[in-house]
């Protein structure tokens, strides 16, 4: 008995009837917009943006290299990021940057076995990844 009703009496209620149905419409439609909205947009922009201010600073860092000349640098990486929400913490989520997938630095001095090497230790203490992620040629 729920005030004074039963579970039949709420079932033959029209008005419960109607307030179900609109209520289930509207998940329905809430769960096709998120499925029509793209929410992954706003992450790539992220993604982009740290991969940009990577580039940037390792591009600084590689070009102070003796024998390096005139360098380019690109980044490829491995996913957007993510944002992981904390439990027992003043901070409510903390941000995951995204990983580094691939390095290719192409520069003048990519020709010479002593350049690449100095410009291969960089990179990878740079960014914390293994030698197989870099591509150094002229």
């Amino acid at each position: 008995m729920l005030m004074g009703k039963s579970f039949n009496d709420w079932l033959g209620d029209k008005r419960v009837i109607k307030a179900a149905v609109i209520i289930g419409v509207a998940a329905i439609l809430l769960i096709g917009l998120t499925n029509v909205i793209d929410f992954s947009h706003n992450d790539q922009q992220q993604a982009e943006a740290y991969a940009d201010k990577t580039e940037k600073r390792l591009l600084e860092i590689v070009s102070q290299i003796s024998g390096v000349g005139d360098v380019k640098i690109f980044l490829t990486m491995d996913n957007s990021g993510e944002n992981v929400y904390l439990k027992n913490s003043d901070t409510k989520t903390v941000s995951i940057e995204p990983k580094v997938r691939g390095v290719v630095v192409v520069c003048d001095g990519g020709d010479d076995q002593l350049v690449v090497s100095r410009v291969l230790d960089a990179v990878t203490k740079a960014l914390n990844i293994s030698s197989d992620k870099v591509c150094i040629t002229k």
